[in-house]
């Protein structure tokens, strides 16, 4: 976190938030139960399998809850002067 952030939702907190790490891990399920069948790494993927192509980091706002991607954050702070 070296940007400055600001909350788009509450518009007032610069200060408390949750830095949200994501980590994906391929997996396939069986379709009834729902248990896990096989697990893979992102060199094992079959063609039918897409690689995770979100966000690795998520932003929460320590005020609100407001859960959105760590750019919204910084790009409403370079918007708004700090008052």
């Amino acid at each position: 976190m070296s940007e400055a952030y600001l909350c788009p939702k509450c518009k007032t907190n610069r200060t408390r938030f949750h830095q949200i790490t994501q980590d994906a891990h391929p997996v396939k399920l069986d379709p009834r139960s729902g248990e896990l069948v096989e697990s893979y790494t992102e060199d094992e993927l079959t063609a039918i399998h897409m690689h995770y192509n979100g966000p690795t980091v998520r932003i929460q706002c320590g005020a609100c809850g407001l859960n959105e991607s760590e750019q919204s954050f910084i790009a409403f702070a370079k918007n708004s002067p700090l008052t």
